[in-house]
This record gives C-alpha cells, sequence and structure tokens, in this order.
C-alpha cells in the first residue's frame, strides 16, 4: 500500500475516533441531565400531586352554585371567628355575629350595600394582596365600630391600610401594634374587655375597636379631621408629615371603588 494511502487511513481514523468521543461525551451529558430531571420529577411528584389536588378543588368551588360557595365561605368564617372567640372571650357575640351571617345580614343598619361590600372586599384584596376571605372580617367590623363609634368605616378601612397595609400583626419598632398601628403600651386600658396580653392587641376586631376609639377621642380634641388625624398620628406641631393627606386619598380611592359619595369633612 502506497504511504500516502497508509497516511490517509490514519488521519481518516484519527478523525473518526474524534467525532465518536465527541458524540459519547455529548450522549454522557444528556444521560446526566436527564438522570437529574428524572430525580428532580421523583422528589418533586408529591408536592406537585398536592397541587394539582387544590387547583382541582378551586375549580370545583369556582363551579360550585353560589349558594353552596357562600355556606362553605360562612363556615369558614365561623370556625376562624369561634377560634378567636376561645382565645377573646370578651369579643365572642362579635364574632359570632360576623362569622355565622353573611355580611349583608351583619350589616343591617349600618347604610352598607352588599355590593359596596363586595366591592371594597375586592379593591383591599388586589391592591394590598390580602386574601379575600379575610377581607370580610375587616370591611364588616369596620363599618360596625365605625356604626357604633359614629365614624366613617372608609376612614377606618384607610387608616388601616395607610398604617399597616391590613397586616394584623404588623409591630413598629416603638411598639405600635396590629391594623390600626395602636401604641399598646400607651393604651393598654382599652384591651382589657378583650383580653389580656400582646394576643389582644393583635387580634384583629379588639385592634379595630380600640384604634377608632382612640382615633374618635383625637376628632373631638382637636375638633376636625385633619387635626384628629395628626393627633392620632402624634404629630404635635403645625404639620404631620403627610400623613392625614395620606388617609383621606386612599379614604377617596377607597369611596370610589366602593361607588360611595363622601360627605365634607
Amino acid at each position: 500500500m502506497p504511504a500516502a494511502a497508509v497516511a490517509y487511513c490514519r488521519q481518516f481514523l484519527r478523525i473518526a475516533h474524534i467525532r465518536v468521543s465527541e458524540v459519547v461525551r455529548i450522549c454522557t451529558v444528556y444521560l446526566g441531565i436527564a438522570v437529574l430531571v428524572a430525580a428532580g420529577v421523583v422528589f418533586a411528584l408529591p408536592g406537585l400531586r398536592g397541587q394539582a389536588l387544590q387547583v382541582h378543588a378551586a375549580l370545583l368551588s369556582a363551579l360550585a352554585p353560589d349558594a353552596a360557595r357562600q355556606e362553605a365561605n360562612h363556615a369558614m368564617l365561623a370556625d376562624a371567628a369561634q377560634a378567636a372567640a376561645d382565645t377573646l372571650p370578651g369579643v365572642d357575640n362579635f364574632l359570632d355575629a360576623i362569622g355565622t351571617q353573611p355580611p349583608p345580614a351583619v350589616l343591617v343598619g349600618t347604610g352598607a350595600s352588599s355590593g359596596q361590600i363586595e366591592a371594597l372586599r375586592s379593591y383591599i384584596s388586589r391592591k394590598y394582596r390580602v386574601a379575600y376571605d379575610a377581607t370580610g372580617v375587616l370591611v364588616s367590623t369596620a363599618y360596625l365600630v365605625g356604626h357604633d363609634l359614629e365614624l366613617d368605616p372608609l376612614l377606618l378601612l384607610a387608616v388601616m391600610a395607610i398604617e399597616s397595609s391590613y397586616n394584623p400583626f404588623a409591630e413598629s419598632t416603638v411598639g405600635a401594634q396590629g391594623l390600626m398601628q395602636v401604641m399598646t403600651s400607651v393604651h393598654q386600658d382599652k384591651f382589657q374587655s378583650f383580653g389580656s396580653g400582646d394576643g389582644a392587641a393583635l387580634n384583629p376586631v379588639a385592634n379595630i375597636r380600640v384604634g377608632a376609639q382612640i382615633l374618635r377621642d383625637c376628632i373631638q380634641r382637636r375638633r376636625s379631621l385633619t387635626g384628629g388625624l395628626a393627633c392620632y398620628v402624634g404629630a404635635t406641631g403645625p404639620g404631620d408629615g403627610g400623613y392625614g393627606a395620606k388617609v383621606l386619598a386612599e379614604r377617596r380611592r377607597l369611596a370610589l371603588a366602593a361607588g360611595v359619595a363622601l360627605a365634607r369633612d
């Protein structure tokens, strides 16, 4: 065989060996990736199954008749209310009323319509990323407390929005707690009827009622809504750092969402 042919064969074999080695290496890499993916699926399968069941349950709930869905929501609120009442005896009747009846029945006499309540719940849930079920208690409590203390419920909801973004467990570095950021150390006596300890201050119903009492006292003391808001935030000078303007702007947005006409302050 001529030397040129031998050299050609050697070069061909060398190139073939390189190509085969490259193919083997790539196949090994892809095989490793496939093994990792398979292992990940095996470990994640229980979680995926749980998520699939949750989606299935949500679809069934969405397709269920309105009456059945409302009954399920009311039962869930009743369970939550009973759990709170077990730890805070002072609010058991109030929580039972919210938990066992639809909002329209609870709010008879407060001037709220079911459409306004639903609009407020949707607005708060969407803007502040609050669970829709939780908004029912917040809005209902604001209307009931506002009716009892002759305060605008939208004002109470606006204060909650600015103070805590509707987080019932919010706590500041200076000791303010709950939805309305009440200074518990200063107003501890106001929580006595709701129980003792920090649990009372962090209970949504108790916090809204005590915060509303403080706000009402501030408004009466300063003889104006803007002055009362400045008092509520602890401003002693002529300015409140824009706090009152933020609260009143949020109240206007709440009124717009609910289709409620605000009276002049």
